[in-house]
């Protein structure tokens, strides 16, 4: 479970009453389906005739351009997640970042779910590697838009218990 009990508010769009404006809303998507297709390719490599959590990735961006409704971004999310079930290791986290990416439309706060996984992703592939999860909980946060950097920052120090300690130093 990535999502907190207690939400924070800059992470809740407004009309739901929290801080986080539409605009935010969909850079926070399209940042999740940057992280998720940076894996994506450990998915594909295991299974390249499943497209599910390509186009959930793809979900997650065409909502955010405001070219797919919520639900159906949502319902991508849940069949890249679906690919991912009878999966292990790399490919497993692969498709479940992109899963979360498309979540994203849905619940802001999905998009840490997409980071980490991702980051597990990596994790899995180069168990051997003692940098690689740093390096790419870095290569993430330099995609992250500026204006949204510290919340972001912000988010991962709050909910990495729940992330499976991924972002920490």
């Amino acid at each position: 479970m990535i999502l907190p009990r207690v939400r924070d508010p800059r992470l809740v769009t407004v009309r739901r009453g929290g801080l986080l404006t539409d605009a935010d809303h969909a850079l926070l998507a399209l940042w999740a389906a940057d992280c998720a297709s940076h894996v994506l390719h450990l998915f594909e490599e295991q299974v390249p005739d499943d497209h599910r959590p390509r186009d959930a990735i793809a979900a997650a961006r065409d909502w955010a351009a405001g070219d797919l409704g919520k639900m159906r971004a949502r319902a991508a999310g849940g069949h890249a997640m679906g690919a991912a079930r009878t999966l292990r290791g790399a490919a497993r986290f692969a498709a479940y970042s992109a899963g979360q990416a498309a979540c994203v439309a849905h619940v802001a706060e999905h998009d840490l779910g997409a980071a980490a996984y991702a980051i597990k992703a990596v994790v899995a592939a180069y168990p051997h590697d003692p940098d690689v999860r740093r390096v790419e909980r870095d290569w993430q946060r330099g995609q992250v838009p500026g204006h949204l950097s510290a919340l972001v920052v912000q988010d991962q120090a709050r909910r990495n218990d729940l992330c499976w300690s991924v972002f920490g130093d």
